[in-house]
């Protein structure tokens, strides 16, 4: 018995020691032995071989910590005199990386055109001035006064010439002056309309208390419509800065930010993705902006002076409508986040698409991905994944929200228009910046994950400038905590993320960066990064507005 026990213990030895050697030591063992890709048996694909300030993306080698600063250093030859003075925020968009040709748009590759955008909103402002006759006459009928605003619709308004300039790549250029202009808009324009949100106004009030994850209408949000016939979505304040969501809150019950809604436009436009529309703090009149413009009689009705004479107001839906839910001007000023809104649904259509990364949204489940480390072989056999840049884009997003730290992406969206080739939209991330001090990597899921695939369909987890420019953040010249703080310095509501924040950051972009390198020792940069340069010769730098 004890010589079977014996033989028993060394064949189980012998397996685990067999098992650990396979698994593990060998796939670190083959990249010394080995060039980097040539223990992948996938043959290589490549972008078309694009150049980025004379080198080609396609020659350029992988470049080590010393390499990478000796080809930087190369970038900024020569261009010493002209950013000398600049600030970190107007040598980062200075820089070559932020200023690549972008193909000329042909009318196919532009999301709207000047002659259906106008005729779309002269219709809408048509329907608005017949509306506010009807309800002037009917106000005035039982003598109620009606506000009356200046109004008018300007052909050549910031958000229209946003509409404008989305394109099958991003949502606006990178020197898109209407951009600082809508900013600047959203802040100061004069509120003429207040009403709740379309989900919000989908559910009529009437809310399923056991459901475990709210629907999106019941949280509070308000569309307003300014003098100039623009809209943005106010998200009032719910949370000080300095606070952290508490360790017991589940991602889908959490607080829903105003401040991490402005500081992920900024993070999008300093990465260069430029997918999340356009968001500017603002300091909201309770009073003057939302209950006298508002002709809806349901918003109207859950206005309330609290006990320390201050104006507040709650959602409608009926698990919230209690005054411990309201959130309160001071008495009347309350600050919020505008984001600007996207063109009509009937004009310019988007789908919404489940993440195929998606969490469970419940105490107890779990989804396939967390537990099958495989699961992204399962994806890419999957349309839209099989083919084209979608599953690049989850990746870019999936980077996007570790930074900010957002657990809450079940669904994305994308124009109709520009089919399975067009980009994601980034929407929603009011529910980043939650917490400094713990970094959830779970987040990073479609990037380790598709790294360790065991297919050979594709192993790209990104392209070389997305790559170089979250390499270019890492350095002390335009670190991302020091761009993102100067960047959030020229809004109204600053300072809009606590310090903490801002260096949690840098520690998560290490960690991106870790992430991607050890997959570029594991399979080879041909493998893992495609190209996706154009020629930056004689290209402008952009007007940096800081």
């Amino acid at each position: 018995m004890m010589r079977r026990d014996r033989l028993l213990l060394v064949v189980t030895l012998g397996a685990v020691f067999t098992a650990d050697f396979y698994f593990i030591l060998l796939p670190k063992l083959r990249p010394r032995q080995q060039g980097p890709g040539e223990h992948c048996l996938c043959p290589l694909s490549r972008g078309p071989n694009l150049t980025l300030g004379g080198y080609s993306a396609v020659d350029t080698p992988w470049l080590s910590n010393a390499s990478f600063v000796d080809l930087q250093a190369t970038w900024f030859e020569g261009l010493d005199d002209s950013t000398e003075g600049l600030s970190k925020l107007g040598r980062l968009f200075a820089h070559p990386l932020y200023n690549i040709h972008t193909p000329e748009l042909g009318a196919e590759e532009k999301l709207l055109q000047p002659e259906d955008l106008m005729g779309y909103y002269r219709r809408k402002v048509s329907r608005w001035e017949r509306h506010m006759k009807l309800y002037s006459e009917a106000a005035a009928a039982v003598n109620v006064t009606v506000p009356e605003h200046q109004v008018s619709f300007d052909p050549e308004a910031s958000w229209l010439k946003f509409h404008l300039g989305i394109n099958r790549y991003a949502l606006y250029s990178r020197d898109d002056p209407a951009v600082t202009r809508l900013l600047r808009d959203m802040q100061a324009t004069a509120v003429i309309s207040a009403d709740y949100t379309q989900d919000e106004k989908a559910l009529k009030g009437s809310c399923d208390c056991t459901q475990v994850v709210k629907p999106s209408g019941h949280h509070l949000k308000l569309a307003l419509k300014l003098q100039n016939f623009g809209k943005a979505m106010f998200k009032p304040m719910r949370q000080q800065r300095d606070q952290e969501t508490p360790d017991d809150f589940f991602y889908f019950v959490d607080f829903q930010r105003h401040n991490a809604e402005i500081a992920a436009f900024h993070l999008d436009r300093i990465l260069d993705f430029r997918r999340v529309p356009p968001v500017v703090g603002r300091l909201v009149n309770v009073t003057g902006d939302i209950l006298l413009t508002t002709h809806n009689e349901d918003l109207k009705s859950v206005f309330f002076t609290s006990p320390a004479n201050n104006t507040c107001f709650f959602a409608k839906c009926l698990y919230v409508c209690k005054t411990e839910y309201a959130v309160c001007g001071s008495p009347d000023l309350l600050e919020g986040s505008m984001s600007a809104y996207l063109p009509g649904l009937s004009i310019a259509p988007r789908i919404s698409i489940p993440n195929p990364w998606i969490r469970s949204y419940s105490f107890t489940g779990r989804e396939e991905w967390e537990v099958n480390p495989f699961y992204c072989d399962n994806i890419k056999q999957l349309y839209p994944y099989n083919s084209g840049n979608r599953l690049l884009n989850i990746i870019d997003m999936a980077i996007f929200d570790f930074l900010i730290g957002n657990m809450d992406r079940h669904h994305y969206e994308i124009f109709t228009k520009f089919g399975d080739e067009g980009f994601l939209l980034h929407f929603d991330n009011a529910r980043g910046f939650g917490k400094h001090s713990r970094d959830e990597i779970s987040i990073l899921a479609p990037l380790s994950q598709c790294c360790m695939s065991r297919s050979c369909l594709s192993h790209v987890l990104t392209s070389r400038s997305t790559w170089l420019r979250l390499r270019l953040l890492s350095q002390d010249r335009y670190r991302l905590s020091d761009v993102m703080r100067e960047s959030l310095g020229g809004d109204t509501l600053r300072p809009v993320l606590a310090e903490p924040h801002l260096q949690a950051l840098d520690r998560r972009l290490q960690r991106v960066l870790k992430s991607v390198h050890r997959c570029v020792r594991r399979l080879g940069e041909a493998q893992v990064i495609t190209t996706d340069f154009i020629d930056t010769a004689n290209t402008p730098g952009p007007q940096v507005d800081t």
